[in-house]
């Protein structure tokens, strides 16, 4: 009896066998997604815990608050700007950093000088125009019939028999059927960037643009104007509502325009960057970077650009240390200089990566604001991009309850040369409805900045940098 039950139990295992290895394999894929579910609750706890110390005990808003009303507008060669320095690299000192030094870099020093008067002459009365020069123009003064275009190529199409002895006046709005505010800007800024060079070229004595933002109102906007080999004419920007008042007006008849701007392009000066890090565990060598440019137009405050990116960036730094988390890789912050009229700290800081032989795995640039986050943008050479955005995006589970996604895009203009390095470099994405209403404009203060929001992008940026260091790339 004991042997026949002895031979069916053979018989049985033996039949078995040929689905052993399916056996195996299933109860190996089994532990393998429970030991995946295990690191993905662990993750998930450990970024709730970011965002738990960030909105309880963050302290973004606070430095935000000093660096925008202490320090203010701080333009690259100014001192504000120094001051600012000093007050950014004085935090990092406090936090902890296993390392925090400034870079120095090579910026231009312009300097607005005194109030800019600019007037409408028309039908034997005069309308001040609510104006603000534009960056690295010179000053100067100039009255002269206004002639209304829409792009750079009309400008060369008129030609200097239209155009000479004229000012010329850049109207094309930004497109407010663009959703993301950033690509409207992108299909309106060259009217700024190098519409007064071009009308130069042609002999006009001067230029007036309309602002770069979606709003009508009462608020000019400055920024960079570049005149390479053109001869320098003085450059103003005027009020999207004066915009609208000066085009209809040039419907009904003849308008002047009497300019005076007071604008001095300085030599040369050296400034810094301010750089913090916490030195890798396991991969020392292979480097996180997180950053924000700390130089803001003079006529603001520069809290939304870009100081929230400042803060942010440090508070990364902050949160890890706050939460006793020591990092895989080194996670570094870089404050840049000089990002609003030259790129002066960003091709320092990339020019001494390089020589160092250094590699960066990612590259983070917060310069959308402190807005409500979004998600990130992502970008690297073509050979590296798809397989790390691929993995990147398996984490979205753990980013998409926070309200975040990743898209393939533009990063930052800091960080892009670094971009042959081959890492990942990544933009900060919050909602931008709202940032051109304040940007490069008296109206960057820090209460155009809620506290919330500023904390949600800190913590959002933490939990990306936090997913990147423990899984790598």
């Amino acid at each position: 009896m004991l042997e026949s039950i002895y031979l069916v139990g053979l018989k049985f295992i033996n039949m078995l066998k040929p689905y052993s290895f399916l056996f195996l394999l299933s109860f190996s894929l089994l532990s393998i997604n429970l030991a995946d579910a295990q690191s993905s609750n662990e993750d998930a706890l450990f970024i709730k815990k970011i965002y738990n110390q960030i909105l309880n005990d963050g302290d973004c808003y606070d430095w935000l608050h000093q660096l925008s009303t202490v320090y203010g507008g701080r333009l690259a060669g100014s001192k504000n700007a120094d001051r600012a320095v000093l007050f950014t690299k004085s935090i990092m000192d406090t936090i902890g950093f296993d390392k925090v030094y400034l870079q120095e870099c090579i910026v231009p020093h312009w300097e607005r000088g005194a109030p800019e008067q600019v007037d409408a002459h028309f039908n034997g009365q005069i309308k001040q125009l609510r104006a603000t020069a534009l960056g690295n123009s010179p000053g100067g003064k100039a009255k002269a019939e206004v002639i209304e275009v829409f792009s750079l190529d009309e400008v060369k199409k008129l030609g200097r028999n239209a155009i000479e002895g004229k000012i010329v006046f850049y109207n094309r709005p930004m497109n407010p059927s663009q959703i993301r505010t950033f690509n409207a800007y992108g299909g309106a800024v060259d009217q700024r960037g190098t519409g007064p060079a071009i009308a130069s070229r042609f002999g006009a004595v001067a230029t007036v643009v309309r602002s770069m933002t979606t709003m009508t109102d009462g608020v000019p906007h400055t920024g960079v104007t570049i005149f390479g080999e053109d001869k320098p004419t003085p450059a103003a920007a005027i009020s999207t509502l004066d915009a609208d008042w000066l085009s209809a007006q040039l419907k009904k008849g003849k308008v002047e325009i009497s300019l005076e701007t007071h604008g001095q392009l300085l030599p040369d000066v050296i400034s810094h960057n301010v750089i913090g890090e916490i030195k890798g565990s396991t991969y020392p060598d292979k480097i996180i970077l997180v950053g924000g440019h700390l130089d803001s137009w003079d006529i603001g405050g520069g809290a939304h650009d870009d100081g929230a990116g400042c803060v942010h960036s440090m508070q990364v730094l902050r949160t890890m240390r706050k939460l006793n988390y020591q990092p895989k890789h080194t996670i570094r912050c870089v404050l840049f200089m000089n990002e609003e009229n030259g790129l002066g700290g960003g091709k320092a800081y990339a020019e001494a990566s390089n020589k160092n032989q250094e590699y960066h795995m990612a590259a983070l640039e917060s310069d959308s604001g402190g807005f409500t986050p979004r998600g990130f943008s992502v970008d690297a050479e073509n050979d590296v991009f798809a397989p790390r955005f691929k993995m990147m995006t398996e984490w979205l589970p753990l980013l998409e309850p926070y309200g975040l996604s990743l898209t393939k895009g533009g990063s930052g203009a800091d960080i892009n040369p670094l971009k042959g390095q081959k890492g990942m470099l990544i933009g900060f994405r919050p909602d931008s409805q709202r940032y051109f209403d304040f940007h490069h404009t008296s109206e960057d203060t820090i209460d155009a900045v809620n506290q919330r929001e500023l904390e949600l992008g800190a913590a959002s940026i933490t939990s990306l940098i936090y997913l990147i260091d423990k899984y790598g790339l």
